[in-house]
């Protein structure tokens, strides 16, 4: 993948994001600034997401820790770097540990 069609895969997939958790039934604030989306629940604590041009992958970080995605084109979606796990599904339990309601954001 070159780094144009990166830089356009990340956008759309924070669009995305951005669209779903306008549709979540959970009170999560959000602010994309310069590729970084940072995620704000009602109890403050947050939920970072970001693009990593030289590794090419899609990096998040919570409470709980840092979480890796490489984008499959065979899959069409982002996946963890260490056992292929889809974002949203990582999205949705760590926005549920963290925030202690049922989030279901949907691609």
């Amino acid at each position: 993948m070159t780094e144009s069609e990166f830089n356009q895969q990340i956008d759309a997939t924070l669009l995305q994001i951005e669209e779903s958790l306008d549709e979540c039934e959970v009170d999560i604030d959000y602010e994309n600034s310069a590729g970084i989306l940072t995620l704000e629940l009602e109890n403050g604590s947050q939920v970072i997401i970001n693009r990593q041009i030289a590794t090419q992958q899609l990096w998040v970080a919570a409470i709980d820790g840092g979480y890796h995605f490489d984008y499959s084109e065979d899959a069409g979606q982002w996946q963890l770097d260490r056992d292929g796990s889809e974002l949203y599904v990582v999205l949705n339990r760590l926005l549920t540990q963290q925030s202690g309601e049922p989030v279901k954001l949907a691609p």
